[in-house]
């Protein structure tokens, strides 16, 4: 008797927060049409590259330090002078290779570029930064590199990596190239922390003052 796999909309699949689904094997074609049966009104994210797709669903405690940081990078920006364009957790394709969605993400030295930009065109670029909250797999960072966005943040229990794109890899600092002069490695979990003594108004605050009095941004 031969047994006939069961198949299952991925949509009906029920996730919990906080966990995981791995996927081998999805070609690009399956993996745009897993993503438009997903839809765009959804709390899940999703990676994609080198045929493996993950679907993954955070935690409610997951958003805190991504809007925590957020508003940092743009208190960073704001006080040089700099202008950007939040694109939050816009889904990034490289055609036939990759997909990701950042938990945040921002275009600074593109910014002017992606202005009133509703949807990604396919020659669009990166985002100059990317954040990622909690452990960022293989795959993302894969698709990170296929895409090829220079800068990506994953900040996880209490610490901040900062992964910089240099001839095709990803390579570890303590610096931002975005941010030059400022220990982003040290100040934005200091933040964090602070965040959940104080609460989050409070803490942007006392980071914004240092910022400004100790002439961080200008850096």
């Amino acid at each position: 008797m031969t047994i006939a796999p069961v198949l299952k909309p991925v949509s009906q699949i029920t996730l919990t927060p906080g966990s995981v689904v791995t996927i081998p094997n999805i070609s690009w074609l399956e993996f745009e049409s897993i993503l438009e049966e997903l839809g765009e009104k959804r709390s899940a994210r999703v990676a994609y590259s080198k045929e493996t797709l993950e679907i993954m669903v955070p935690l409610p405690e997951h958003e805190r330090p991504t809007d925590l940081i957020s508003d940092i990078v743009k208190i960073l920006l704001k006080s040089a002078g700099r202008r950007y364009e939040p694109f939050g957790s816009t889904t990034f394709k490289r055609e036939g290779a990759a997909g990701i969605e950042p938990d945040a993400c921002f275009y600074i030295l593109n910014y002017q570029r992606m202005i009133n930009r509703r949807r990604l065109l396919p020659d669009d670029p990166p985002p100059d930064l990317a954040i990622e909250t909690d452990v960022a797999s293989k795959t993302t960072i894969d698709a990170y590199l296929a895409i090829e966005v220079p800068e990506v943040w994953v900040y996880d229990s209490g610490r901040l990596r900062v992964y910089l794109l240099q001839d095709g890899e990803y390579v570890e600092s303590e610096i931002s190239p975005n941010f030059p002069g400022i220990a982003i490695a040290q100040l934005i979990p200091a933040t964090v922390e602070r965040a959940l003594q104080v609460g989050s108004c409070q803490a942007l605050e006392e980071f914004e003052s240092a910022i400004l009095s100790e002439g961080f941004a200008n850096g």
